[in-house]
């Protein structure tokens, strides 16, 4: 297990890598002058100067490149061209706000949509199973944009059950939870579906296999088949979806976060894009992709606990 966790680990690290050195090329490829793609067109002289010595823009460009891998690694993403503040603290700023929404999304979606897929495939092509598969496919047909407006209308405006935008800055949970409601609900109602079918199409597969037909033979109660026995196996592929669906909702929750203006890591690179603020987009970018290397990272490594065989794929 640690060869395998040292293994993947420098994986991640060389996509990383990867994911800076793009990130760095993006303002070479783009037609035009460097400074001004990556500070704006309202940057004022002494900034652009500033840019220019920290970033050796007068040096050949494997200096610049190396200039900005120990920015990185010191934890400088550079400095908002308009207020002068770190990007890292804008980042750091609106980064919790992303991660309880990603958080509180997945984890409504999970409690619902595996008991819903474990509940189809127990009771395989019955009406029960036809309509949990309706409403699953349905739930993932709609957009959550889709789902946030709708959600809006009815919930905030008409019934005025929850508060219509924003977020709370007064402390305790209940006050949290219903500003945090409606956004979650939008998010996660597609993840529902998502977890529900993978559920219902592993466990139907893990159930015809041999084990699970000597359990059933042996006359073990059928509860116990299917939770000790058949989820264990079959969550594998479901974990491996809850990873990668919190890595993409850090910064794919833009529309939840734009429709409810609700500050977070999509709402800023969605504001700082139109500002044409670079350095801040680019912080935000990169952040993104290093959580969402660091999840899949983690989900794979909670994959190859349960899976030995995962562990000897990469060995």
């Amino acid at each position: 297990m640690i060869s395998y966790l040292i293994r993947r680990t420098g994986l991640s690290l060389v996509i990383v890598a990867l994911v800076i050195v793009a990130l760095f090329l993006m303002i070479h490829l783009i037609p035009g002058d460097p400074v001004s793609i990556a500070l704006g067109p309202r940057a004022t002289p002494e900034a652009e100067a500033r840019f220019i010595e920290k970033m050796k823009l007068d040096q050949p460009i494997y200096v610049q490149l190396a200039a900005f891998f120990g920015n990185l690694l010191t934890g400088d993403l550079g400095r908002d061209i308009f207020t002068d503040r770190p990007v890292l603290d804008l980042v750091l700023a609106q980064l919790p706000n992303t991660v309880i929404l990603a958080v509180a999304s997945l984890g409504w979606a999970i409690v619902i949509g595996i008991p819903l897929g474990c509940f189809s495939a127990a009771h395989p092509n019955s009406a029960a199973d036809r309509i949990t598969g309706i409403l699953s496919v349905g739930t993932i047909a709609v957009p959550s944009f889709v789902v946030s407006i709708y959600a809006l209308l009815l919930l905030a405006i008409e019934l005025r059950w929850f508060p219509v935008i924003g977020i709370n800055d007064e402390p305790g949970l209940w006050a949290q939870l219903r500003f945090l409601t409606l956004p979650a609900f939008a998010v996660g109602l597609g993840w529902v579906g998502y977890l529900a079918r993978i559920v219902r199409a592993s466990m139907l597969e893990v159930l015809s296999e041999n084990h699970v037909r000597a359990a059933t033979a042996f006359g073990l109660p059928r509860r116990k088949i299917l939770y000790n026995y058949a989820l264990r196996v079959a969550i594998l592929p479901t974990i491996t979806l809850i990873g990668v669906g919190f890595g993409g909702l850090l910064s794919g929750a833009v529309f939840a976060e734009i429709i409810f203006t609700r500050p977070g890591l999509g709402k800023l690179i969605f504001d700082m894009v139109e500002a044409r603020n670079f350095p801040v987009v680019q912080g935000a970018v990169l952040t993104t992709a290093l959580l969402y290397v660091f999840a899949l990272l983690a989900t794979d490594v909670l994959a190859a606990f349960f899976d030995p065989r995962m562990r000897q794929k990469l060995s």
